[in-house]
């Protein structure tokens, strides 16, 4: 990506940001290609039983992050790993919202459900996101109101009417131990009535599933801005709708997430 001189009067391009974000997730898909393949694998437990992180975490994030600098240095950084600025400061003109690796118990496995997820955020709006499956070499990219794509082809989520006929996908999250009866109990009742439910590990993916009309609909509580951001942008871009478990809109800052293709997502709603 060529390197341009950017002032606080330039104006915001999607279509660059979109550029930026792409290059950042491919540079940080190589460094995960890199370490899935080697079995020098450094891995340590997070403080407060949130999880696992590797050095491929760390090194994708810094090569991700070295990109979007350039590529928009006038927008904040909230990353997973290294840099949680919050939200976006007076005199940045957005945010730039990145996990280098969703996923990372699946990675450390070796099961191949992990991915890179980057997105633009401007006055709390969703611009731009890209989820990249590196082991498949799937790119999943939307601008809002300008669709969304997987390797540049348009993607529309499904068709599904009937929750006898639906997949669904979920998680459970880390810090949510304590809460794990209330997701089986949820689990249980949508597994009831659903053709049947997955819960894959990696909340962006499941994200883009979604979008892709692979899953019929996706929730999860206790996620991040970085798991969800992108992946609710792909959702929303191919016909799909995003809520909390309420049916409020969703918002970036949220901590829950409700997506679907649309005609499930009040049903989905009063199981949940």
């Amino acid at each position: 990506m060529k390197e341009k001189k950017v002032t606080s009067q330039t104006k915001i391009s999607k279509k660059a940001l979109l550029e930026g974000a792409v290059d950042a997730a491919y540079a940080a898909g190589k460094i995960i290609r890199k370490h899935f393949k080697s079995n020098r694998l450094r891995i340590k437990e997070k403080s407060g039983n949130q999880g696992l992180v590797t050095n491929a975490d760390m090194e994708a994030e810094k090569a991700a992050i070295h990109i979007l600098k350039k590529c928009e240095p006038r927008f904040g950084l909230l990353t997973e790993e290294t840099n949680s600025e919050g939200r976006q400061k007076e005199g940045q003109r957005g945010m730039w919202i990145l996990d280098p690796l969703d996923g990372t118990t699946n990675f450390i496995h070796r099961f191949p459900m992990f991915c890179v997820t980057i997105a633009a955020v401007i006055e709390n709006e969703i611009e731009v996101g890209v989820t990249y499956h590196p082991i498949l070499d799937e790119l999943y990219t939307a601008i809002r109101k300008k669709g969304a794509f997987v390797n540049g082809t348009r993607m529309q989520v499904s068709e599904t009417k009937n929750m006898s006929n639906a997949l669904f996908t979920t998680g459970f999250a880390y810090s949510a131990r304590n809460l794990l009866s209330t997701e089986m109990s949820t689990f249980e009742k949508v597994s009831m009535v659903a053709r049947a439910v997955r819960r894959p590990g990696s909340a962006a993916l499941d994200l883009a599933y979604t979008a892709r009309g692979v899953f019929d609909g996706f929730w999860e509580r206790h996620l991040s801005p970085w798991d969800m951001a992108a992946g609710a942008l792909l959702v929303r871009e191919s016909g799909g709708k995003v809520t909390d478990f309420s049916g409020e809109p969703f918002q970036v800052y949220d901590k829950e997430i409700l997506a679907s293709n649309s005609p499930l997502h009040l049903p989905l709603i009063k199981l949940i």
